[in-house]
């Protein structure tokens, strides 16, 4: 899509930093610059205020990626693009099936009510639940990652979503400050909602959390 609206070398793209590098490296392709913006802490896709202060006189597009199941605010998006003559391209996840869609959010809905271990997600109107992450606030990455080796032991499994901001990463490194990019790397932790979990198994993920517990405020 890029490379077909003409986006080349001098360019510069506006692009999460937040996700994996593959949005960073199409960019890369085309040999235009991919350039960082923060993103809104509650749905974890770009932050239309951050990429608006991103453009500069080279800015010719903004990727905008829809994360964990929830949508890119892009109407705003949409808005800044208009101001300053900018291409607003998406790029979506891979749609479940309704059925399962209902089944994810009965699922997040049951975790939002009984979780106490972490922050649980807020806002959740359109969510799909493609992921159901929350947030373990701490100090820094040991807090999340000691809690993750904690519930995994009591046979929870859960993964971190984005281990290290893409412009943290050697290939796009960039001497710039993305402080809710950087918290979200930090905290956030998906935990099984899908496939085929009995109410058993939610259950014990509960106990494992609140076990560890205390984190008191709703989430980001």
């Amino acid at each position: 899509m890029l490379k077909a609206a003409g986006v080349g070398v001098g360019d510069e793209v506006v692009v999460p930093a937040f996700g994996n590098p593959e949005v960073a490296q199409a960019v890369s392709l085309t040999g235009a610059v991919p350039v960082f913006a923060d993103i809104d802490p509650l749905s974890y896709c770009l932050d239309a205020a951050a990429v608006e202060a991103a453009v500069t006189t080279r800015t010719v597009a903004v990727v905008a990626v829809h994360r964990f199941g929830r949508s890119a605010d892009i109407a705003t998006l949409h808005q800044v693009g208009q101001r300053h003559g900018l291409l607003v391209l998406e790029q979506g996840e891979s749609e479940a099936p309704y059925r399962e869609v209902g089944v994810r959010r009965e699922r997040a809905a049951y975790l939002n009510t009984k979780l106490k271990g972490v922050r649980t997600p807020i806002g959740c109107d359109g969510h799909t639940f493609q992921q159901y992450v929350v947030r373990v606030p701490g100090n820094g990455r040991p807090d999340r990652d000691a809690f993750a080796r904690a519930i995994k032991a009591k046979g929870v499994e859960c993964s971190v979503p984005v281990k290290t901001p893409v412009h943290r990463i050697p290939e796009f490194r960039r001497d710039i400050c993305l402080p809710e990019t950087e918290r979200a790397a930090d905290e956030t932790l998906a935990l099984p909602i899908g496939g085929d979990m009995s109410r058993r198994e939610l259950h014990r993920l509960v106990s494992a959390c609140n076990a560890l517990g205390g984190l008191l405020q709703p989430a980001f």
